[in-house]
């Protein structure tokens, strides 16, 4: 099935070159498509990793081993397979896994746990042994590849490539970011709700960097939806060379430590939004600011109660400033919240103040900040300190058609 371009969609950026990272993609033929769907991606020695994953409880082999071998804080190479999430698929899909693991490790010289395998696609068929094979073979022959060539192979039901870059100055060295990421349906933040790769040239200890990750995640990744829906095999990967020369960062109290996290928070901040603005069938990409929660995780909930709600989606979808419906997603969310201190604004225009209509309300400046892209939802509950921000994009007919034909 052919997939129009998202309107919501952003060109690709240019992205700097890591040291230390090396990509070559190559045609597995795991769907009957024409293009390339196995991502290599080599590492030096010295690499560092983090990774956040799936809380599912249906993961696929992929993330299990991943969540164990990230641990041990070290990475010499990461594998993704496009077309199939390998899911569901018992021992043969371990065995599938256990079977790249091997082979490139054999072709490296380094240990099984360094090496990292994603999949995605449809779920319950095992991954081919004999392709999974034949493409890594053919990955270790081929030539070096870039960003956007890396990033189109990781995709699945995406419309457009999606990358972001960063720097920041560590002391007197300048170190270099580069993230690709995946996903445009089955997107919901039960962690990390999508493909999702951050490359750096900076010397990190592993520990910090999962922790950065983690709080970098915390605001980005799992502040998004398109349809409620959370993967079985839901992955962002942090890789950290070591070429840049800088003082290595061991905690936070190590030079140049908030700034390298804020330059990671904002890769992941701009790949989230990118899912978000390819969302299957989206022609809308809403923000909604909560304020006045009772704490930051409240805050979250309230707006993922509204960004989830279908009813909500599609009067956005219809350019209807129906804020009787937000109040809905409010109520029906679980959290602290009183009707008669909520507030409500859409583009920055006040619908409801205190649990009222707004005295004079003039809807047309509404109605003319429905008609376009980018959309504004603000909320303001009025009983504490707790803010977040959730994005999310409007419900379509066009996410229907995906959904209904995607194994086709």
């Amino acid at each position: 099935m052919q997939i129009d371009r998202s309107p919501l969609a952003r060109p690709f950026p240019h992205l700097p070159d890591i040291a230390g990272v090396t990509l070559r993609v190559v045609r597995a033929g795991y769907k009957t498509w024409d293009r390339c769907d196995l991502t290599f991606v080599e590492l030096t020695q010295s690499t560092s990793v983090a990774g956040v994953f799936t809380k599912s409880a249906c993961a696929s082999s992929e993330v299990e081993l991943g969540r164990e071998a990230v641990k041990q804080g070290r990475a010499r190479a990461l594998i993704v397979n496009a077309g199939n999430s390998n899911a569901f698929t018992g021992w043969r899909g371990r065995e599938a896994v256990d079977a790249i693991r091997a082979q490139v490790s054999t072709a490296l010289g380094c240990r099984e746990d360094e090496v990292f395998v994603s999949s995605t696609g449809v779920i319950g068929v095992p991954l081919p042994i004999d392709k999974a094979r034949a493409g890594i073979t053919a990955a270790l022959a081929a030539q070096p590849c870039g960003w956007e060539d890396a990033t189109n192979a990781i995709g699945t039901t995406d419309t457009f490539a999606k990358g972001a870059g960063a720097s920041a100055m560590i002391g007197a060295t300048r170190v270099q970011f580069a993230g690709i990421i995946k996903g445009s349906g089955m997107i919901a933040p039960d962690m990390a709700t999508m493909l999702g790769y951050i490359f750096t040239d900076a010397d990190v200890a592993p520990a910090f960097l999962q922790d950065a990750l983690e709080r970098a995640n915390a605001a980005t990744f799992s502040c998004i939806t398109v349809d409620g829906d959370t993967s079985t095999s839901d992955t962002v990967m942090a890789f950290a060379a070591a070429k840049a020369g800088n003082l290595r960062i061991e905690s936070w109290d190590s030079p140049g430590a908030d700034a390298f996290a804020a330059a990671l928070a904002d890769v992941c901040r701009t790949l989230a939004q990118l899912v978000v603005r390819d969302g299957e069938g989206a022609q809308k990409f809403i923000s909604i600011r909560v304020s006045g929660a009772v704490n930051d995780d409240s805050a979250r909930r309230v707006g993922l109660s509204i960004a989830n709600s279908p009813l909500v989606k599609t009067a956005i979808a219809g350019e209807d400033a129906n804020w009787g419906r937000v109040v809905m997603a409010v109520g029906k969310a679980g959290e602290p919240a009183d009707r008669d201190r909520l507030s409500i604004a859409f583009g920055g225009v006040w619908a409801a103040r205190n649990g009222l209509p707004v005295e004079g309300y003039d809807e047309a400046p509404v109605a003319a900040h429905l008609k376009g892209e980018d959309i504004d939802i603000a909320v303001d509950l009025a009983l504490g300190d707790g803010r977040a921000t959730v994005w999310t994009c409007d419900l379509t007919h066009g996410y229907i058609a995906i959904n209904a034909d995607y194994r086709s």
